[in-house]
């Protein structure tokens, strides 16, 4: 694993840019699904799909590459965060995440359940997850809207944890289906969802993670609390057993200063 200070920002700016070009992509995106209904030659089929996904990369490498261009580390600790464990825990674990992405269910089912146990139940982690859409639109877009839609009824962690537990199964009406189980306003809900409330926000997230160096899905950042403008920031790049995390987090806790760590 390696260990370093990155270049950071929070550019409010950059994500709004951002948002409005993943609508323009969207639209394109919609245009060109209702063409491949159409009785197309397979290999033309095959072009728009490309067209479409090299689009979408090159507008995050565009944006990403424009975000570098300040410093500041305000949004990893951020006073509105929804945290898993002690929001006082000395280290912090960033998650950039997508459900859609099938690494980032392994991890919830496989690593995971011993880094709550072991570190974030214990006191000594504060969890926090990060959304980082893979694609402009679509089904992740839709289950990262339902967690943030959860959570103004006070639920994140719950759908969270469902959604993970759905088979990717991210339909409008499935999504609704969720937040009746776990006794959510339904109507509220599925009006939350199907609108733009918290688009701009989970894009600001995957600006910020793609500044960091996040370069795919899952990726983690693990820093001291305290410092995350001076100390030293360890990134975890994929779904890995729970004994890396367990050794990086333990380097981690011996750079807590001492009066924090007890």
């Amino acid at each position: 694993m390696r260990e370093t200070r990155q270049r950071l920002i929070e550019n409010d700016t950059i994500a709004s840019w951002y948002v409005h070009c993943v609508v323009i992509v969207n639209l394109w995106i919609k245009n060109v699904n209702s063409m491949l209904h159409m009785p197309l030659h397979t290999s033309r089929k095959r072009v728009f799909r490309c067209v479409q996904a090299s689009i979408f990369g090159l507008l995050l490498l565009v944006i990403t590459s424009l975000a570098v261009a300040e410093t500041s580390t305000d949004f990893l600790v951020r006073d509105t965060d929804i945290v898993r464990g002690d929001p006082k825990a000395p280290v912090t674990v960033l998650e950039y995440s997508d459900f859609t992405c099938g690494f980032c269910e392994k991890f919830f089912h496989e690593t995971f359940p011993r880094l709550l146990s072991e570190y974030i139940d214990t006191g000594k982690v504060r969890f926090v997850y990060r959304d980082f859409p893979r694609a402009p639109g679509g089904p992740g877009l839709q289950a990262s809207q339902a967690a943030r839609c959860a959570g103004a009824q006070d639920a994140y962690w719950p759908m969270h944890d469902r959604l993970f537990n759905s088979d990717q199964q991210f339909e409008p009406e499935q999504l609704t289906g969720y937040a009746k189980e776990l006794g959510l306003d339904t109507e509220k809900f599925s009006e939350c969802v199907s609108g733009d409330s918290y688009v701009k926000a989970i894009y600001q997230d995957r600006i910020e993670g793609g500044t960091l160096g996040v370069r795919g899905t899952p990726g983690f950042v693990i820093f001291v609390t305290s410092l995350p403008k001076d100390g030293e920031m360890v990134m975890i790049p994929g779904a890995f057993p729970f004994d890396v995390f367990q050794e990086e987090i333990e380097k981690v806790l011996q750079s807590v200063p001492s009066q924090e760590a007890s």
